[in-house]
């Protein structure tokens, strides 16, 4: 059992954790994940290592509740236990010999590039931030990443904060501008990674991207994780849990990873519906 030693709302979707789980703390590095269950009839989940306390034995996470498993785990409360919690798993993202790098996150995947930022900000590297949202109402780690960030941007699509617009504008300007960065590394949505991997394209920058298809045993033998890979002109399987979670964006089939990540869809949504019911019941 782990122990919740903190819980806070960072929007109203969005929650962050601290977990007490010391021998995770102690191998963890950025980029990596864990796999959770709630409680014994719980599923496994996928969440990514978003901090870590080697001192104090304890891991963040922070989840968007989207499915019955997140709902369930938003119910929990500091000072309860969740079932499972085990990593670290995957590969760390690579940062050696990085000085100048370009961070491009949007929505709950700025919570995975968070540490990647701060570790490329501890090896004294010059971090340029983009980070992007639909609206004010769901920001979350602004002040995170200006602390950490030589260079840091805002977008959000209706303008309510911010500039106005998506993450690939500022970007594209940065490459018009004459920037020259060592990486791009871009988290968050498929739809957003894809259009980023298109715009650096041109440059000829090394694009990497984080991702997180559907996962259930985080050692590569369910297979419901692999991906697609174009690599010199031929198409390669790969697995995010144990290959990844870092690709090389010029390489990734987006067309197949997001119709694979829309299959469980409207299974999700209706469990997360009955999570929902039945809490609601136990208020009544």
């Amino acid at each position: 059992m782990y122990k919740i030693l903190k819980k806070a709302p960072l929007n109203p979707s969005v929650t962050m954790m601290d977990i007490e789980a010391p021998f995770v703390a102690r191998k963890a590095e950025a980029g990596q994940f864990i796999i959770l269950r709630v409680d014994e009839d719980g599923e496994r989940i996928p969440l990514t290592v978003a901090g870590f306390d080697r001192e104090k034995g304890s891991v963040k996470i922070i989840f968007q509740i989207v499915g019955a498993t997140t709902e369930k785990l938003n119910h929990k409360k500091e000072g309860e236990y969740i079932q499972d919690f085990v990593g670290p798993l995957g590969t760390p993202t690579e940062t050696e010999g990085l000085k100048d790098v370009c961070i491009v996150a949007g929505g709950v995947g700025c919570a995975i590039a968070l540490p990647v930022a701060q570790k490329l900000h501890d090896q004294g590297a010059r971090v340029t931030t983009i980070i992007g949202f639909r609206s004010k109402d769901i920001v979350i780690l602004e002040d995170e990443f200006r602390k950490i960030s030589d260079k840091f941007i805002v977008m959000t699509d209706d303008g309510t904060h911010g500039r106005e617009g998506n993450v690939v504008t500022p970007l594209k300007e940065l490459f018009e501008a004459g920037e020259k960065f060592d990486e791009i590394i871009t988290i968050g949505p498929l739809i957003m990674m894809k259009f980023v991997v298109e715009a650096c394209r041109p440059t000829g920058i090394p694009c990497k991207l984080s991702m997180n298809p559907v996962m259930v045993d985080g050692t590569g033998m369910c297979g419901g994780c692999r991906l697609s890979l174009n690599q010199n002109g031929e198409k390669v399987t790969k697995f995010a849990c144990v290959d990844g979670p870092d690709f090389n964006g010029y390489e990734i089939d987006f067309d197949e990873a997001m119709s694979r990540n829309a299959i469980y869809t409207g299974f999700e949504r209706h469990a997360h519906e009955e999570t929902c019911n039945l809490f609601a019941k136990e208020v009544e």
